[in-house]
């Protein structure tokens, strides 16, 4: 189910038939560096994975994270999408990508859509953002898409204090 499109990228729900991809995606040095070591280390763990994470959410709050793909090919590049976690008051934006399709944009031109969804679909007026202290790429961004620094935040069950980034969606924004 496609939720958005921009000019180059299909922005759809996440499948169990996207499981060798989540495997990859989740494995991926940069993603256990400064997201985090999900245990997926089995196609059958990326099922579990997507079950219990995106498809679980999609029931549950109606969003989630999602398949970031090419509209020419649809090959996948990479997930953005709004998480809602326990131990933040807002909805999280969160996103990741495979390397060769860094410094293209298109984390961008995905985050950004997801922003301008979030305020015209879910009535969103602020969102979030956690993001580990070195990863200057992501903190770089997040302040292109208008997000400020708030504080740092340690997660439960976490080990390290992720910096906090905020945007507060007013009317009179349009992504």
């Amino acid at each position: 189910m496609i939720v958005l499109e921009t000019e180059r990228l299909t922005v759809r729900r996440i499948t169990e038939d996207d499981a060798i991809f989540i495997l990859r995606l989740l494995n991926e040095p940069s993603f256990l560096r400064h997201i985090g070591d999900r245990g997926v280390r089995t196609v059958a763990d990326a099922v579990k994975s997507i079950v219990d994470g995106p498809i679980a959410s999609y029931d549950r709050f109606g969003f989630g994270m999602f398949l970031v793909e090419l509209k020419d090919g649809l090959e996948p590049l990479g997930i953005c999408g709004l998480l809602k976690r326990d131990a933040l008051d807002d909805v999280d934006l969160g996103f990741a990508f495979v390397p060769e399709f860094w410094s293209r944009g298109y984390a961008f031109e995905s985050a950004s859509a997801m922003v301008a969804w979030g305020r015209e679909t879910r009535g969103l007026r602020r969102i979030v953002a956690i993001v580990s202290q070195e990863n200057l790429a992501s903190i770089n961004l997040l302040m292109k898409l208008g997000f400020s620094f708030e504080r740092m935040v340690l997660m439960p069950g976490g080990k390290e204090e992720l910096r906090l980034f905020t945007r507060n969606l007013g009317d009179q924004d349009h992504g």
